[in-house]
């Protein structure tokens, strides 16, 4: 592991995972919108259950509530018997206070393992995933929270605005000649599915400086977007349907205006932000509407090669098109279905549940969102979801063919 203070690592972690629920009632963290979604109890539960099986347990430690485990357990088949995830909100036990106690007391195992030098070098791959792990969990618990807040008609908010989100766009696109590139990662951490590196042929294409905005999309849904079967694949247009579709997750217009719920509360919208919360079928529709296309994952990783996420700890959960909005605004959908690279083989053990097995009816999004923990991005990095998600933060960054 090349950082040189996991102990250290590993503490702010662990206490950001805490900040976040910080805000949340025990009756907040108790809530499950929709089945798909998770209680922000379940979140620090099941990190903690994660540290505890897969770092502590090889290492000969026991564990404190081996009767809790099938509850924090979230799809490791080969860990033994698990809850259902769409009944993880019925957990009223074990309290948070309990979990709260649980976790300080991993924290504190985990700790004094990583205090010998030995033992820190053989857990290092376990901590640089647990690690990863943990932060993925923030964003869930962040997106999550919000589901559960939308759907409450006292609408709470998590905690009050910070600054106002910078705004800035750079219209127009930038060419990308043919070639082939190599695409993937073999940096001392990444996850399994960034990887093997390998080689992709890309023909021309452009692709947009900036995300698509709250003005274009509201331009799509005037002009009838939703009611034009022309723009939108099969499957979508049955989802738009059968769901009475008009508009991206937590936003309405109102005449002019386009209004968004965030975790501080309802807004209106800049016109020229990023549109999120959009699923993959209305970032396709969209893009269409557009004169375009969504971007394959390989133009994606390509454009982005020396991109960098240079956030701060963010002060407001707000997308932004600073430095385009690449990274730290919302994770943008492209055209490609999650699947193996080639000479992909999953980690033996249960760790290779981890990926692998989700490679299956999901489709790709690359960057990260302003609800992504800051330094918790690069340009391999895959995301996933089924194309009618809309509870995460995503949008989309419009690509073009050339002649």
């Amino acid at each position: 592991m090349s950082n040189p203070d996991p102990a250290g690592r590993f503490r702010a972690v662990r206490g950001r995972t805490e900040a976040l629920a910080r805000p949340l009632s025990p009756e907040d963290q108790q809530l499950q919108a929709f089945p798909d979604a998770s209680p922000t109890k379940w979140h620090r539960g099941h990190t903690t259950w994660f540290w505890e099986t897969f770092l502590l347990g090889p290492a000969g430690v026991a564990p404190a509530h081996p009767e809790w485990a099938p509850l924090f357990n979230s799809y490791y088949e080969s860990m033994g018997a698990r809850h259902p995830r769409p009944q993880r909100g019925l957990l009223s036990r074990p309290s948070c206070a309990e979990v709260t106690a649980w976790r300080a007391l991993v924290d504190e195992r985990v700790e004094t393992l990583l205090e010998d030098r030995v033992a820190r070098e053989v857990a290092a791959p376990i901590v640089a995933l647990g690690l990863a792990h943990e932060e993925q969990h923030q964003e869930l618990l962040l997106t999550d929270i919000l589901a559960a807040f939308e759907a409450q008609p006292l609408r709470p908010t998590w905690g009050p605005a910070g600054p106002a989100a910078t705004l800035a766009g750079d219209d127009g696109f930038t060419e990308h000649a043919d070639g082939v590139v190599s695409l993937g990662s073999a940096t001392p951490f990444c996850f399994d599915n960034e990887g093997p590196v390998h080689d992709v042929f890309l023909r021309p294409y452009a692709l947009g400086r900036r995300l698509v905005t709250v003005r274009e999309w509201a331009a799509f849904a005037r002009e009838g977007g939703y009611e034009t079967p022309s723009l939108w694949l099969s499957d979508g247009l049955a989802w738009v349907r059968t769901h009475g579709i008009t508009g991206p997750a937590y936003t309405h217009r109102d005449g002019d205006d386009v209004w968004v719920f965030g975790l501080h509360g309802e807004r209106r919208a800049a016109p020229d932000e990023p549109i999120g919360h959009l699923s993959f079928y209305e970032a396709d529709a969209l893009a269409t509407f557009l004169g375009g296309r969504l971007p394959t994952e390989a133009e994606w990783e390509h454009a982005a090669r020396g991109r960098t996420d240079t956030r701060p700890e963010p002060g407001a959960f707000v997308p932004t098109q600073s430095e385009g909005g690449w990274f730290g605004s919302l994770w943008q959908w492209t055209r490609s279905a999650y699947s193996p690279y080639p000479g992909f083989r999953a980690p033996s053990g249960p760790i290779g549940e981890y990926n692998g097995k989700f490679m299956v009816n999901q489709v790709v999004l690359r960057g990260s969102s302003c609800l992504t923990p800051p330094g918790h991005s690069r340009p391999s990095y895959r995301n996933f979801w089924p194309p009618a998600t809309r509870f995460q933060a995503t949008g989309l960054r419009l690509a073009r063919e050339l002649d």
